[in-house]
């Protein structure tokens, strides 16, 4: 007999355990699940949008209150032997009742729970209940047993297993919450169920795809169970003895090809059926290998070197289970769309969503996972230690049919935290985590999933001897730019590998209107509100430093446009560093791609899904090919498949446009190489360096390299001919011409100035005199299509030039 779901989403209520300070219905709030209370108080409208204005700071009274989930669903016998009750998930301390009785009681968000209830079912109506004690609660009288530990935040996130930035972040609210954030159901068997399987795809010594099946089985005993495995035309069958409860089968699949990131190959992938009895499973998996250089930190798939354009990952909402998979992929496109290559999946948030995998695994970007420990020093006392071990085993098994994850990594910025933050005096000797991230998480990696590498941390320099951030080794995280010095020190090193490096900008222009109602000021208390890191404003206009002249105080445009721009050059600038440095260098992961919430942050697309310019730039910079200027030279970065080749122009010209010196080379650079050209006196030395600019030609692609910042250059009034065209299906949008008459400096388009739903293909264009450039506006129908070309819309650098 074939196993029985029945879903459990429908009919629920809520209530809370205590006094609250709204007034709730005598019969309970209306309760979606997958949701949580944050999300039902919300539909209710019994609180405020968290998101707008400061209403966040009126609701942390919802993390300090005990809940109640309630519902009644009928049930009848169906003929089983066994019924259970699945939870995907639960956030996060919750007691389980079924008809009065406890059936268990759970204190982890990042695991599943199956309890058997069969003996507790009755013929009709059944009532089914989840206590939540509230999140506080619970951190905090485990933080008061064991003692407190150092963290980035005054907040209980590293004694409670649950998304530590649901506690606050520099970039996120603090909005604890509690609910049932993933499906629930009733799953009836007889006699055996697939309780797990295990799918670990990848290439044998002579690169022959394999793939390894450990199965898990739940049964009565009573009868030897036959079963089969089918992949890609290839199949294996097995048998479970009366007393086994696992077994593992390897095939060999010659006919599947192997699987690439999008920036290597394609993403074949291949259906995986496992039958045990009546009982089937499917999935879906690739065939690749990964291997990391560690001393290097040098990522390779299928034994070819991968020069990592990352972007790092937060959950991009703070109540995940609003959280489609159209809109995951729609994210997930922004990042394909900018050129990236990789996901970190950062560790104060989740192990993310099946879609997000199976997205990533379609659309060929890795995904880094770290365990979800960050900024902290973490207890490995119980029950903690326990419930690490088991969402670890869980999620690894969870997630190894994904070829698309390439790496484990131990956490985020504990190790260094312990290393150089002070946090070892204020331990004297209590545990701090060294245990899960040295000793149990690679452990478990190596016993589950030996197909890909561990690292325990990031930063890390492969050796718990040497100091966390050795830019010779491992990983580093830079953020000594944007805390406290000029972006130019991106170029004072050569690393390894920077995995976390970045710079605010303020979100667009439509996002931050919807989020605060009242007047946009750069000192405006509404504002200032969904700006959350320390000194963060004075941040963003020290950091303009002598690239881009400070906004007059009165002007929120100003101050809008130039820190927006700012953020994009200083990303830009880094990236540029980083690459011309390859193979010595192969890797840059940008903080971050996303945001969860409207929200001053180092987000390319804002917390409402709009590009940021940083994200226009990000396209330009992680694109395969790049011209990068350093030291005296032309570094013509191509990480393509294809040799790079032709006649290298280089000129030096007036602002005005005109040729004041110019050279040319036959160049050549290798796949997945980077040549270094000299530049020649002629045009390496400007003859006035704020009248001139260095342009650098090669196959289509043009760089423009100014030998004085802006605030030094004598850039012209802005002088150009707009014209604006609109197609005969509104579908189709609005092309917006700009034919410079002068040097137009980093010319952006914002429309979501004139109407939320508009978006333009692209910006941060220089255009030299009588250059055009074509910008199209899509996504809305405007009153007045000739706005798009009139400030503050239509903007560039000469704009802002001599103040």
């Amino acid at each position: 007999m074939s196993l029985r779901h029945l879903p459990l989403h429908d009919g629920w209520t809520l209530t809370a355990d205590g006094p609250v300070p709204v007034e709730l219905p005598a019969g309970g709030v209306p309760a979606t699940v997958p949701g949580c209370v944050h999300t039902d108080l919300l539909a209710a409208g019994l609180i405020d949008d968290p998101y707008l204005d400061d209403n966040e700071t009126r609701l942390g009274w919802i993390g300090r209150t005990d809940w109640t989930y309630r519902t009644d669903f009928d049930w009848s016998e169906d003929g089983h032997t066994s019924t259970d009750l699945c939870f995907d998930g639960l956030d996060t301390v919750a007691t389980v009742l079924l008809n009065g009785t406890e059936v268990g009681s759970t204190a982890n968000q990042h695991r599943s729970y199956r309890f058997p209830v069969r003996p507790l079912l009755r013929e009709g109506t059944n009532t089914l209940q989840v206590r939540f004690t509230a999140p506080y609660t619970y951190a905090e009288a485990l933080r008061e047993k064991l003692g407190d530990r150092p963290g980035a935040y005054a907040e209980p996130y590293a004694f409670i297993r649950k998304m530590a930035c649901n506690f606050g972040w520099d970039w996120g609210p603090t909005l604890v919450t509690s609910g049932i954030w993933r499906p629930v159901a009733l799953e009836s068997w007889t006699g055996h169920r697939i309780a797990a399987v295990k799918v670990l795809g990848d290439l044998d010594d002579a690169g022959v795809p394999r793939l390894a099946v450990t199965l898990d089985v739940e049964h009565d005993g009573l009868a030897e169970l036959s079963g089969s495995v089918a992949v890609a035309g290839s199949g294996a069958v097995f048998t479970v003895s009366q007393d086994e409860h696992r077994v593992s089968v390897t095939l060999q699949v010659p006919d599947a090809e192997p699987w690439w990131p999008h920036s290597h190959g394609e993403q074949p992938l291949y259906d995986v059926t496992v039958r045990l009895g009546e009982d089937t499973w499917n999935g879906r998996t690739g065939f690749r290998g990964v291997t990391l250089d560690r001393e290097a930190f040098r990522i390779s798939v299928n034994d070819e070197p991968v020069f990592v354009r990352g972007v790092n990952w937060i959950p991009d909402d703070c109540f995940p289970a609003r959280l489609t998979r159209q809109r995951v992929s729609d994210r997930l496109d922004q990042a394909l769309a900018a050129n990236v290559n990789l996901i970190r999946v950062w560790g104060g948030g989740l192990y993310e969503s099946d879609d997000f995998y199976e997205l990533c695994d379609e659309k060929g970007l890795l995904v880094w996972q770290d365990f979800p420990f960050a900024c902290a020093a973490y207890p490995e006392e119980q029950p903690l230690y326990d419930e690490v071990a088991a969402e670890v085993r869980e999620n690894l098994v969870r997630l190894a049919p994904h070829p698309s994850l390439v790496l484990w990594c131990g956490n985020n910025e504990n190790l260094e935290g312990h290393a150089d933050w002070g946090w070892q005096e204020k331990l004297d000797g209590r545990t701090w985590g060294y245990g899960y991230y040295h000793e149990l998480l690679p452990a478990l990696c190596a016993e589950t999933d030996p197909t890909r590498p561990y690292w325990p941390g990031s930063p890390y320099s492969g050796s718990p001897e040497l100091p966390p951030q050795d830019p010779a080794r491992g990983t580093v995280h830079l953020w000594d730019v944007w805390n406290r010095v000029d972006y130019r020190h991106y170029a004072d090193t050569a690393h390894r590998f920077v995995a976390e490096f970045g710079f605010q900008g303020p979100p667009a222009y439509a996002t931050l209107r919807r989020a605060v109602s009242g007047p946009l000021a750069p000192d405006a208390p509404l504002v200032a509100h969904h700006q959350k890191a320390e000194d963060g404003d004075a941040k963003l206009l020290r950091g303009l430093g002598d690239h881009l002249p400070l906004p007059d105080a009165s002007s929120f445009d100003d101050w809008h446009w130039l820190t927006q721009l700012n953020q994009a050059r200083a990303v830009a600038f880094g990236i540029r560093h980083f690459r011309s440095h390859t193979p010595y260098c192969m890797g840059a992961i940008v903080w971050q791609l996303n945001d969860c919430w409207p929200v001053v942050s180092w987000a390319a697309v804002d917390g409402d899904g709009r590009r940021k310019p940083l994200w226009y730039a990000l396209r330009q910079v992680y694109a395969d090919r790049l011209m990068a200027v350093r030291d005296g030279a032309l570094h013509l970065v191509n990480d393509a498949p294809g040799t790079w080749e032709g006649t290298l122009r280089l000129t030096r010209r007036g602002l005005d446009g005109t040729v004041l010196a110019e050279e040319e080379a036959v160049v050549s650079t290798a796949p997945r190489d980077v040549t270094r050209v000299p530049l020649p006196a002629s045009v390496a030395t400007p003859g006035d360096g704020t009248r001139e600019v260095l342009v650098a030609e090669l196959d289509g692609l043009r760089t423009l390299e100014f030998y004085e910042e802006d605030t030094r250059l004598a850039l012209p009034p802005a002088r150009y001919d707009v014209t604006v065209t609109q197609g005969d299906d509104p579908a189709a949008g609005y092309q917006v011409t700009v034919t410079a008459r002068t040097l137009l400096r980093d010319l952006a388009l914002f429309p979501d100035r004139l109407d939320p739903a508009a978006e333009v293909d692209d910006m941060l264009i220089t255009l030299l005199p009588g250059e055009r450039a074509v910008l199209h506006v899509t996504g809305a129908v405007l009153e007045d299509p000739d706005a798009l070309g009139t400030a503050p819309v239509l903007r560039c650098v000469n704009d802002s030039a001599g103040r």
